[in-house]
């Protein structure tokens, strides 16, 4: 059971890390207000909801405690990300404030499932 859960966690870094790149790749883009949510972005927050609740799954699974109002608070921050990038996918522009929301609310993910114990 070990294997499986440390098997998710490496995806769901995977999909952190596709979604915070996709962002970060475009930062002078934002600037100058040309850019655009990319499928790197919506796949890694694709991947990273469906590894989340498996790893959800995978713990109460192995009888290990988790902290349900942690999860849901991510899950919700997540959700919101994925709607904006999947809303907006297609556009050839998006807004600086809403480009810039997605990546604050990725870091703001990461900081609560690094700090929040």
């Amino acid at each position: 059971m070990d294997v499986l859960t440390h098997l998710f966690v490496g995806l769901h870094i995977i999909g952190i890390g596709s979604l915070l790149g996709g962002f970060l790749t475009q930062m002078k883009q934002m600037g100058q207000g040309t850019a655009r949510f990319n499928p790197a972005m919506l796949h890694g927050a694709l991947t990273m909801l469906v590894t989340g609740v498996i790893l959800v799954g995978l713990n109460q699974a192995d009888d290990n405690p988790v902290n349900n109002v942690k999860i849901g608070i991510k899950m919700a921050v997540l959700i919101v990300i994925l709607a904006l990038v999947y809303v907006k996918r297609d556009e050839e522009k998006v807004d600086k404030g809403m480009f810039g929301a997605v990546g604050l609310l990725t870091v703001v993910n990461i900081f609560i499932a690094v700090l929040w114990t």
